[in-house]
């Protein structure tokens, strides 16, 4: 599998902008048709909000990957990190409804529905990494 890969600073409303468009871009030049595009769109702007509203000093990078599979149609991978306070149960943080007391507990919950894949690796005290991945159908 080979890739390539923009990193992107989180650290004002602006950035989140920039990982938005940059993410459509990426989905576009991967061959996404238009509801994909706006599925990653709308998965990475929430996760880069995440960034801004929880971690500490809404300091955070988002990485945009693509994913050239040998045998497949391969995708488009995010990573999302931060070093802020981390989630003390991540299992529970995927619940819908469920929120930390400062939103509404669709964020988390709604990007793993939109993606086809995402794997949360949160550490309290440490920070939070979320990774998600789309993947072109055949």
């Amino acid at each position: 599998m080979s890739e390539t890969q923009i990193d992107i600073e989180i650290k004002e409303e602006k950035d989140i902008v920039l990982a938005r468009q940059t993410a459509r871009n990426h989905a576009q030049k991967v061959g996404f048709g238009s509801v994909d595009q706006s599925r990653i769109t709308t998965a990475v702007s929430e996760l880069a909000r995440n960034v801004l509203r929880y971690a500490t000093d809404g300091k955070g990078r988002v990485h945009i990957r693509e994913l050239v599979a040998d045998a497949g149609p391969g995708g488009l991978e995010v990573i999302v990190q931060d070093d802020g306070p981390g989630i003390e149960n991540p299992d529970q943080a995927l619940q819908p409804g469920y929120s930390s007391g400062r939103g509404m507990g669709l964020g988390l919950p709604g990007t793993k529905r939109l993606m086809d894949e995402m794997i949360l690796d949160s550490v309290p005290g440490k920070g939070t990494t979320v990774t998600i991945r789309k993947w072109k159908r055949r």
